[in-house]
C-alpha cells in the first residue's frame, strides 16, 4: 500500500493527493504533522527517493523559520537531519509518498505522473 505522509491544510499535499486520486492511485494518508515518519522510515525514503537529506525540510514553512534552520543545516550531519526531522513533521516538505521501494518528497506533476501512474 502506498503510504501518503501529508498535511490536509497543506496546498501541495491536497495538489498531490488530487493527482494521485485522478491516476487512481490507492493510498493511506498519514498526517505528517501528527505522525512523523520514524529514523528508519524516514532514512528508507531517503535512500529510495534518491534525493538529498536537505531536501526534505519544508524550508518556507514557519517551523523552519522558527529555528533557524537555514543556518543550522550546514553544520548538521545526516543524523541529526533525520533526528531532527522524525522528532517535529512540521520541519518536513510535503508530501512524501511511498511505496516501500520508491519515494518521491513534494509535488511536481510530472515525477507524480511517471512514478505513480500504474
Amino acid at each position: 500500500m502506498i503510504k501518503f505522509y501529508g498535511y490536509k491544510k497543506c496546498d501541495t499535499s491536497r495538489k498531490g493527493e488530487k493527482a494521485l486520486q485522478d491516476l487512481g492511485v490507492e493510498y493511506e494518508f498519514i498526517d505528517v504533522t501528527l505522525t512523523p515518519p520514524s529514523k528508519t522510515t524516514l532514512k528508507k525514503i531517503i535512500k529510495q527517493s534518491g534525493e538529498d537529506t536537505k531536501k526534505f525540510f519544508n524550508t518556507s514553512g514557519i517551523v523552519y523559520k522558527e529555528l533557524k534552520m537555514k543556518d543550522k543545516l550546514p553544520s548538521m550531519s545526516e543524523n541529526e537531519i533525520i533526528d531532527t526531522l522524525s522528532e517535529n513533521g512540521k520541519l518536513i516538505k510535503r508530501p512524501i509518498v511511498t511505496d516501500g521501494e520508491k519515494a518521491t518528497v513534494g509535488f511536481q506533476p510530472e515525477t507524480f505522473k511517471h512514478t505513480w501512474s500504474s
